[in-house]
């Protein structure tokens, strides 16, 4: 009766032969020192080989310009090196490096088929597409330059987005709440809400006799739309339930409004604030160019205007690393605010 049942408890209780098992073990191990082998050089062999490219493309170059690029790839390979070196006493590195490594690689491969397209063949004409030692160049000796416009950027950027993210949350509240501000409301966030920002610049320039304040009403303007709809949305679509057993509970409507509707629409808020915030990037460059005289997109309209193309490119540069920190700034905030959600949706 029992015999199935026997045969499998043999099969269970085979023990497996040491060395079958070390086999086993030896060869993940093997195939593991393989990936990180190749994870490891990925960087430096991909360095190496744009440093070759440059130093033999660079010839017809002046040394001057060359010169910061070739010490930059120089910098590359040498951290690549030492890091792949002290990587097996450093879990924490290992970890990173395994992350990164490909991501660097693939940068590096990127820049050296750049330099071979503009410097190497000219394939695209020149001054409107500079090689990367080039752009590199124009970044060091207008760094003072650059800084300032940065700040200056930075200054516009934060002001036009805290004011808009006020009067946005405002807006949502009272609109998503209240059925009378929704009446109200509504038609005139569907109105005015859908025109771009930046159509907005010539009123704006007229109505402001500062372009600063033109430009940090115009960042707040393509904020608001975005985050307050959002906001109506999860206000709106709180659970009923949840409003129910907080007036079972003896809850107030400042309760029921700060205690669980806004933390029950804090999902969608956090949706309207990454939308506004990509907005507000492009309505400030665009606010920069025409009425401001300073911040990144003022430098990059004055640089144009001179055809001085490999100064654009190390502002879109400067512009890259900086709106991808105030992003990166933003999804920690989230994942602080939001950590209840971590666990149930994937981010």
């Amino acid at each position: 009766m029992n015999k199935p049942l026997e045969k499998f408890k043999t099969i269970v209780q085979t023990p497996v032969s040491a060395e079958s098992a070390e086999t086993a073990v030896s060869g993940a191990s093997v195939l593991v020192s393989r990936l990180s082998a190749r994870t490891l050089l990925a960087a430096p062999l991909t360095t190496l080989t744009a440093l070759a490219v440059h130093l033999l493309v660079s010839k017809n170059e002046p040394a001057p310009d060359t010169r910061s690029y070739t010490a930059l790839l120089g910098v590359i390979l040498t951290a690549s090196l030492l890091a792949a070196a002290v990587q097996p006493f450093w879990s924490g590195l290992r970890r990173r490096m395994a992350h990164l490594c490909p991501i660097l690689a693939a940068a590096v491969l990127l820049l050296c088929l750049w330099e071979t397209i503009t410097t190497g063949y000219r394939l695209l004409p020149l001054p409107y597409f500079p090689g990367p030692a080039g752009v590199l160049q124009n970044l060091l000796n207008d760094r003072v330059l650059l800084f300032d416009s940065t700040w200056h950027s930075l200054a516009l950027l934060l002001s036009g987005y805290a004011l808009g993210v006020v009067i946005a949350l405002i807006t949502g509240i009272c609109i998503g709440w209240y059925p009378l501000a929704r009446y109200w409301g509504m038609p005139l966030l569907k109105v005015i809400g859908p025109i771009p920002a930046t159509a907005w610049v010539p009123l704006a320039m007229v109505l402001s006799p500062s372009g600063t304040w033109s430009a940090v009403g115009l960042v707040a303007l393509a904020v608001w739309f975005p985050v307050a709809m959002l906001t109506i949305s999860g206000i709106a679509n709180t659970r009923a339930s949840y409003l129910d057993v907080a007036r079972t509970l003896g809850a107030g409507q400042k309760y029921l409004i700060f205690r669980v509707a806004i933390p029950a629409a804090m999902p969608s808020i956090f949706i309207g604030l990454f939308m506004g915030l990509g907005t507000s990037f492009l309505t400030l460059i665009v606010a920069e160019t025409v009425g401001v005289k300073s911040g990144l997109g003022w430098y990059v309209s004055w640089a144009q205007g001179w055809a001085e193309y490999g100064k654009v490119y190390a502002a879109l540069v400067i512009m890259a690393a900086f709106f991808s920190t105030i992003m990166t700034g933003l999804f920690k905030l989230r994942d602080r605010v939001l950590v209840w959600q971590k666990g149930v949706i994937k981010w």
